[in-house]
């Protein structure tokens, strides 16, 4: 039996549990922590444009820039240093037509960046985006035939696109596109083209989310007319981004992801209880500018709004987070 002396009349308290036992001390509070975030969890996203010496900041993320194949190679092995595993590279291209043809040339940016990353940093694990808005006149992520976008053609010109992505070295593809059965299609054309060691990331649940904007500006890909809400994911749905997730597996997804990560945390947490495999969750650029904004307003501390946000979607149940907090994630981690 406890006596409390609060100067107010004795009060007793018969506790046996004081979860507070566990808060008590900074030691206590490592050793009895649930969630660990690393920066092995993590991936960091770039946008790579043509030239040299070019680090072109983004207006729309700040602290983010469009970097050349030179400095792409800078930051690569800064993220070996920070101990981050992976990159995923995205292409602005100043070539588009309605086709998206510059999306498989062998000898466009992103192959060519591969190329020199896997040369200059072989350890590091290289990733690439498919999809066709990059390299679009209208912006979408697939082909536009009849004014609509044509899911089976579009499928055929992804196949490309991630063959070439092989042969310039990419240990792996990720379709952003959410086009139905291009997971299976990727994988069998990968396979027939002798790359079956190279792995498929599959944006699995990619909703259709009003925080890519920020994204968007970066590559100039907003979509010139209508919206992308014929191909991704209703942001109401759940059971539906299981049955993705599910279809992706069975056709040979080697990673899925659910993408944007913080207004889905119940996603992930279905997909960890439903899927044994792994999964990415995507830290857009919404989230990530919302934080940098406010930072700069005074309103909120960047570094420990960005540290519960990604120890947040790592409790959910994310195995790897792409996220453009990702340098400056893994630097603070290394203080701690």
């Amino acid at each position: 039996m406890a006596t409390v002396s609060t100067g107010r009349p004795t009060m007793s308290l018969d506790l046996k549990h004081r979860p507070r036992r566990l808060r008590r001390t900074e030691a206590i509070r490592t050793l009895a922590r649930e969630t660990t975030l690393v920066s092995g969890n993590l991936i960091f996203p770039a946008f790579v444009t043509a030239g040299s010496g070019v680090r072109a900041p983004i207006d729309t993320m700040p602290g983010q820039f469009r970097v050349s194949i030179d400095e792409l190679i800078r930051d690569g092995q800064e993220l070996q240093t920070l101990g981050i595993p992976g990159i995923n590279l995205f292409g602005y291209s100043d070539i588009k037509d309605d086709l998206g043809s510059e999306a498989a040339n062998p000898k466009g940016l992103i192959p060519r960046a591969v190329r020199a990353l896997k040369k200059a940093c072989p350890d590091l694990c290289v990733q690439t985006d498919v999809a066709l808005d990059p390299y679009t006149e209208h912006g979408h992520d697939g082909l536009v035939i009849h004014g609509e976008v044509a899911n089976d053609e579009t499928v055929a010109a992804l196949c490309r696109m991630a063959v070439t992505h092989a042969e310039a070295g990419a240990d792996w593809v990720a379709p952003s596109d959410m086009m139905d059965g291009r997971v299976g299609a990727i994988r069998e054309a990968l396979d027939a083209t002798g790359f079956t060691h190279v792995g498929i990331l599959a944006y699995s649940a990619k909703y259709a989310s009003c925080l890519y904007g920020p994204f968007r500006g970066a590559l100039k890909s907003t979509p010139k007319n209508g919206d992308k809400k014929t191909y991704q994911m209703d942001p109401a749905n759940v059971r539906e981004a299981l049955k993705e997730i599910a279809l992706d597996i069975a056709e040979g997804a080697d990673v899925v992801m659910i993408k944007p990560a913080l207004a889905y945390l119940d996603v992930i947490a279905a997909a960890r209880a439903r899927f044994d495999v792994p999964i990415a969750a995507y830290n857009v650029s919404g989230e990530y500018s919302m934080v940098m904004a406010a930072a700069e307003k005074g309103w909120i501390d960047a570094d420990r709004a960005m540290l519960e946000m990604l120890t947040s979607i790592k409790r959910a149940g994310a195995d790897m987070i792409l996220t453009y907090f990702a340098k400056r994630a893994a630097a603070l981690l290394r203080q701690q």
